[in-house]
């Protein structure tokens, strides 16, 4: 246990590098490759989280001030991911989570039921967390243990499923995200795109990034569109002038960099993935392999962010406006991205559909966050959290809200049976998958 907490506090950008490195030597990449591979990685991946501390440094006071300029009384904080990452980890079952990570996707490889080779290990953390929160309900270590196996399986499952349109639509070959806050979103958005193509007129609305270039000229382009995003939230914020214009070019450097940094990044990953690629080519003639990374490297693209930063006003009146929420926004509003980029290929990068459905998933997502928040406060005060002041409890919307949490929450209360039976149904969908990419491999043979 305490050999497995110094590799999590490591943290994620030394941890990924250090597993790219191996990985590569593993797939017989030359080590001068392989380290350069992942020292380009670890660069990206600060780079990325730089930026997103930029937005969260510049964005949370916005929010603080918006909060209290239109009046609330919400006493449960959002604390943030960074905050639940450690809850979680500081567990006596969520210490556990990496080693059944792993041993999951080996078995899963295995036997081929899935595709996703995760080397984004320390974002095992979502599992943790539910698993956590499991034990801290029941008490139960054991049921915790099963919550946390279950979930690392949902997750390399959506991460097969999401996949192609990781690729068709972000243009990541061979990359997929087993990302447990990003995922479930995916299965969120497939019937709402359903139901939006179902209403005349609004059907044919065009409003990805290009289309609204295209509209408004200048005014479009990516860092301008922040510029003006960024404009409007400092507006509502109550900001002086000298405040609006600095979050402003604040925002608009968000939207430029941020693509740059994942850019960095995915130049580090290209020559694992063809390597991983090559091997099982040669070991297996009819499987693929995706390397599971963190989705930050959809979180870049204009559609995400522009929508995102329509989602930080629309979550605060939500918040305000829902009976029974508890929940204050805070400090994940700058990890909105990471719920909504795996709609963002469903909806094609049409920004109405995107903030529609991010207004739906978050306002659930808030009641969620409520009543999970006695269990990530239970969770905290046994690792030791230092809670905020005039905090009642601490919540987070990342993965406080995501249906997932939900579903093993309510899973917990029914014991080992419900849980298990996720899993055999998560199974089942694995096999499923296996089957359909055998027939299409059989049928494009036959063509």
């Amino acid at each position: 246990m305490e050999f497995l907490q110094k590799v999590v506090d490591l943290g994620a950008f030394v941890l990924l590098p250090i597993i790219i490195f191996l990985f590569g030597l593993v797939l017989r990449t030359k080590p001068g490759t392989a380290f350069r591979a992942g020292l380009t990685v670890g660069i990206g991946f600060i780079g990325i989280n730089v930026i997103i501390q930029l937005l969260s440094s510049s964005l949370g006071p916005a929010a603080q001030a918006m909060v209290q300029r239109f009046g609330s009384n919400l006493s449960v904080i959002d604390v943030g991911w960074p905050a639940a990452a450690a809850i979680s980890f500081g567990t006596s079952v969520g210490a556990l989570a990496i080693p059944i990570g792993l041993g999951v996707n080996i078995i899963l490889l295995i036997f081929g039921l899935t595709k996703t080779l995760n080397v984004d290990l320390w974002n095992l953390w979502h599992a943790a967390f539910t698993g956590s929160l499991v034990f801290m309900m029941t008490n139960d270590f054991g049921l915790g243990v099963l919550t946390t196996l279950v979930h690392t399986i949902l997750i390399l499952v959506l991460s097969d499923l999401t996949a192609p349109h990781v690729e068709k639509y972000f243009g990541y070959p061979k990359i997929a995200f087993p990302h447990a806050t990003a995922t479930p979103y995916y299965l969120f958005a497939i019937p709402l795109e359903k139901l939006f193509n179902s209403i005349p007129g609004f059907r044919n609305l065009k409003a990805d990034p290009e289309a609204i270039q295209n509209r408004l000229g200048v005014f479009g382009e990516t860092a301008v569109l922040g510029l003006i995003l960024g404009v409007m939230i400092g507006i509502l914020a109550g900001y002086d002038l000298k405040g609006v214009s600095q979050l402003g070019v604040q925002t608009a450097a968000v939207m430029m960099l941020l693509p740059r940094m994942v850019s960095i990044l995915m130049e580090g990953l290209l020559p694992i993935s063809e390597a991983a690629s090559e091997l099982v080519k040669s070991k297996f003639p009819h499987r693929d392999v995706y390397i599971g990374m963190d989705a930050a490297l959809a979180v870049g693209h204009p559609a995400v962010i522009a929508s995102s930063l329509l989602l930080i006003p629309i979550t605060l009146g939500l918040a305000v406006l829902i009976p029974g929420n508890t929940v204050l926004p805070f400090a994940d509003l700058a990890t909105i991205p990471f719920m909504i980029c795996l709609m963002v290929p469903i909806f094609r990068g049409n920004v109405i559909r995107i903030v529609l459905a991010g207004t739906i998933a978050i306002g659930v997502g808030l009641m969620i966050a409520t009543y999970a928040a006695p269990m990530i406060t239970a969770a905290a005060k046994t690792v030791g959290f230092q809670f905020p002041d005039g905090a009642s409890g601490i919540s987070s919307l990342v993965d406080g809200a995501v249906p997932t949490t939900a579903l093993f929450l309510f899973a917990g209360k029914y014991g080992y049976i419900a849980v298990g039976l996720i899993g055999l149904l998560t199974l089942a969908m694995a096999f499923y998958i296996k089957n359909r990419d055998k027939k299409l491999v059989a049928s494009q043979g036959n063509e």
